[in-house]
């Protein structure tokens, strides 16, 4: 029998998901926690086969809990149900190591599906995130050709040292799929100083939006 952990700390949300994963599993097969700290505890001391994850817990990000998952139960495969989609927190939490990421404004048939999808090793991305995600791929495709490829003069120079500490130090941050008013309580400034912060590593990198950012900062090995 799948043993099933749900990390969500809204009750509806958790009794909503096990009935749901009960109908595509059968009964009993569900362990909910509420916390980072409470998912932790039943991780350390029993066996689960998947997760569903959230992101907006009360002691932090779910995609926080990925990087732990995978260091100390490596078989455990996780999905993020979460009403958060933005892309800066969808791709750091696929490469994280989530499987599927699901947003919970789908209806109950929908959430179903993509749960027998994942029955049958498929890895449940929402409709929408997958658009936008394909969309970026396709966006961020190497030239075809070598007439293409730009010229030596026209290659843009390392732009690591464009960034100062402080900056790197919000980038990184937002790629943990953070706002900029979490980032803010982080790092103990007014949110007014990230956005300004943000504006400047638009400009250097020559982006116009968080995941933007992200991803470019990633392709440059920044982030790593």
């Amino acid at each position: 029998m799948t043993q099933i952990l749900i990390i969500d700390d809204d009750p509806a949300m958790r009794l909503r998901l096990q009935h749901i994963v009960e109908r595509v599993y059968g009964p009993g097969t569900c362990s909910v926690a509420d916390s980072l700290a409470a998912a932790r505890g039943l991780l350390s001391l029993l066996v689960f086969d998947l997760a569903f994850l959230d992101v907006g817990l009360p002691d932090g990000s779910g995609v926080t809990l990925l990087p732990w998952i995978r260091e100390r139960v490596p078989t455990l495969e996780v999905v993020i149900v979460s009403s958060l989609g933005d892309d800066a927190t969808v791709l750091q939490a696929i490469r994280a190591g989530a499987i599927g990421y699901l947003l919970k404004n789908g209806d109950d048939m929908e959430l179903e599906l993509s749960l027998r999808s994942l029955q049958r090793g498929g890895a449940p991305i929402d409709p929408v995130i997958a658009r936008r995600i394909l969309l970026q791929v396709s966006a961020a495709a190497p030239p075809t050709s070598e007439e293409e490829l730009p010229l030596p003069s026209e290659v843009p120079a390392k732009a690591t040292a464009e960034l100062t500490e402080r900056e790197l130090e919000v980038l990184k941050l937002v790629a943990q799929g953070y706002s900029n008013r979490e980032i803010s309580e982080s790092l103990e400034v007014t949110i007014n100083t990230i956005e300004a912060h943000a504006k400047k590593i638009f400009r250097k990198l020559e982006v116009r939006s968080r995941s933007a950012a992200v991803h470019s900062a990633t392709q440059k090995g920044w982030l790593g």
